[in-house]
């Protein structure tokens, strides 16, 4: 449980570092230093302890610069249209220059959205391996037990 908290604290502590970005970028567009600083920061503990960030922050981050990706202050937002193919949504960094493609399919959802992937909705299993062999050696004799509470036997197969 120890490392649960510790990885809950890590996380308020990667949100705050992306929404001091966003808040000293929105104060001033001048500050993109600070900005840049405070998402490099923000990268580097991700990667030291080893947490992966939601991908809609990732989106919104320059893989070269490491700057913060707001249309119309740090960089541009295109919509292009690609011959025989799907549209794309161009971000364009407008400090180093590096452009993120992503595809516009309204039906995609990520991974970590769909109901396969939460824990809850995963089947459980039966019986561990181990007891699954206890009982194919025991072999198909029927065996008897008692059940205590309800004072008679029970016929398992």
């Amino acid at each position: 449980m120890a490392g649960n908290i510790k990885d809950k604290e890590a996380f308020q502590r990667l949100n705050f570092l992306y929404q001091a970005a966003h808040c000293v970028l929105s104060q001033s567009p001048e500050n993109t230093e600070l900005a840049r600083f405070y998402c490099f920061t923000q990268k580097t503990i991700a990667r030291r302890l080893v947490l992966r960030q939601d991908p809609s922050v990732k989106r919104t981050i320059c893989k070269r610069c490491c700057g913060l990706l707001v249309p119309g202050v740090t960089g541009t937002l295109r919509q292009r249209k690609r011959r025989g193919k799907r549209s794309v949504t161009v971000l364009r960094c407008l400090s180093c220059g590096q452009t993120k493609k992503l595809l516009n399919n309204p039906d995609h959802r990520l991974w970590v959205d769909q109901p396969e992937a939460q824990l809850e909705n995963q089947p459980q299993q039966e019986e561990p391996s181990s007891q699954k062999k206890e009982a194919s050696v025991a072999g198909p004799s029927q065996s008897t037990t008692s059940d205590p509470s309800k004072g008679k036997a029970l016929t398992q197969p």
